[in-house]
C-alpha cells in the first residue's frame, strides 16, 4: 500500500495515532490549529502550511506578490478559524537554483504586506536548496497566535438545532481557478479580475473570527475555515462534533462574478460553492436564538456579510442537501485531498 491509497486524512490519522500532548488541556491534531496551554490567561495557537509550485500555484498565473500574500493568508486563516490573534510567523523556503532573485523579492513583498495588515511579525525561518534535480519552489510557513482562555472556537462544539452560517461568498476561488484554466472564455475583465484575485490572494477572516470569539460561550458553538471546499469542511465539522447537517442549496451565497462565469461557461454555480475549495471563508454554527445578533455584529464590525445556510441535525440524520424545489438528498462530499489529486 502506498500513501495515495491511504489519502491525506487517512495518512494523518496513521501518523498521529497515539501521539501524546504535554498538558491534558492541549488540543493537538484535528482542528485548524493546535491549542496549547501555557498556564496563562491566553492560549497559544500554532499552525503551519506549505505552498508547492505547480501544486498550489504557478509563476505563470500568479504574481510573486500574490504568491507571498496567499502563503501567509492560508496560515492566518487557521488562526482566524479559532477566533485568535496572529502574532508571529516563521518562513522556510526550499529554493530551486534557477529562481530569479526578483521573484523572491516579490514574494517577500507580499508576505510583508499581509503581515503588516494583520500585525504579524516575521521572526525567522530557514532557507534550503532543492538540490541539482529539484525544480519546484516550496514555501512553508508556521504561524503562532493566541486566544483568550475559554474563547477558542473549535470544530467540536456544534449541537443539533444550531444554525450553520458562512462568511462571504464561497466558490469564488474555485471559479477563479477555472477561469485561469480556460483563458479564452468571453468574460468581461472586471469579472475575471475579481475571481482571479479571490483565488490568488484570498482574504483571511481574522477580524471576523475575533468578532465570533467575542461572544459568550454557547453563542458560536463551532467553527473552521473553508480550505478544502464547503462540503468537505462541513463534513469535518460534523465528524468532530458528532452531528449531522442539512444544507439549503438555495441559500448558498454566490457572487455576481461567479454567476456570470457560470452562465458563460455553462457550469453549475453550486458546484463551485459546494466543492470549490481555497475560499478561506469561515463556516460556523451558532445557537439559533443568537444567529441574527452574531451576523449583524460581524457585518457592522468588519463589513463582511454572514449568511445562514443550514441547520445542524442529530447524527442519525446524516448530511443532507436540500434543493430549491424542497427535495433532499444525501450531500456528496468532494474534499480536496493532497495525496489523491
Amino acid at each position: 500500500m502506498d500513501i495515495s491509497e491511504l489519502g491525506e486524512f487517512g495518512l494523518i490519522a496513521r501518523l498521529t495515532s497515539g501521539l501524546a500532548t504535554r498538558s491534558p488541556q492541549d488540543i493537538g491534531i484535528g482542528d485548524d490549529c493546535a491549542v496549547l496551554d501555557l498556564a496563562a490567561d491566553r492560549l497559544l495557537l500554532a499552525t503551519c502550511d506549505s505552498q508547492v509550485e505547480h501544486v498550489h500555484f504557478t509563476l505563470q498565473t500568479s504574481s510573486p506578490v500574490a504568491i507571498g500574500r496567499k502563503a501567509l493568508a492560508i496560515n492566518l486563516s487557521d488562526i482566524a478559524a479559532m477566533g485568535g490573534t496572529p502574532l508571529y510567523a516563521l518562513i522556510s523556503l526550499v529554493l530551486p537554483a534557477h529562481l530569479p532573485v526578483a521573484t523572491l523579492d516579490g514574494i517577500y513583498a507580499g508576505l510583508r504586506e499581509l503581515a503588516l495588515r494583520y500585525d504579524t511579525a516575521l521572526v525567522g525561518g530557514n532557507v534550503s536548496g532543492t538540490g541539482q534535480r529539484g525544480e519546484q519552489l516550496i514555501i512553508d510557513i508556521t504561524v503562532l497566535g493566541s486566544v483568550e482562555r475559554g474563547r477558542a472556537l473549535l470544530r467540536s462544539g456544534a449541537h443539533p438545532g444550531d444554525l450553520l452560517c458562512v462568511t462571504g461568498t464561497p466558490g469564488d476561488s474555485g471559479a477563479g481557478f477555472y477561469s485561469l484554466q480556460h483563458p479564452t472564455l468571453p468574460v468581461d475583465t472586471a469579472t475575471l479580475a475579481y475571481l482571479h484575485e479571490r483565488h490568488t490572494s484570498p482574504t483571511p477572516r481574522v477580524f471576523e473570527g475575533r468578532v465570533l470569539s467575542s461572544f459568550d460561550p454557547g453563542w458560536v458553538t463551532a467553527a473552521l475555515d473553508i480550505s478544502d471546499g464547503l462540503s468537505g469542511d462541513l463534513s469535518h465539522l460534523c465528524e468532530s462534533s458528532g452531528v449531522g447537517a442539512r444544507l439549503d442549496l438555495a441559500r448558498l451565497p454566490r457572487s455576481s462574478a461567479l454567476r456570470t462565469l457560470a452562465r458563460v461557461a455553462e457550469h453549475d454555480p453550486y458546484a463551485w460553492a459546494l466543492h470549490g475549495g481555497e475560499d478561506y471563508e469561515l463556516l460556523f454554527s451558532v445557537a439559533p436564538e443568537h444567529a441574527e445578533a452574531v451576523a449583524q455584529a460581524v457585518l457592522a464590525q468588519t463589513g463582511t456579510a454572514v449568511t445562514i445556510i443550514g441547520t445542524v441535525l442529530p447524527p442519525a440524520e446524516g448530511m443532507q442537501l436540500v434543493y430549491p424545489d424542497g427535495h433532499a438528498e444525501q450531500l456528496t462530499i468532494q474534499s480536496w485531498d493532497h495525496l489523491k489529486q
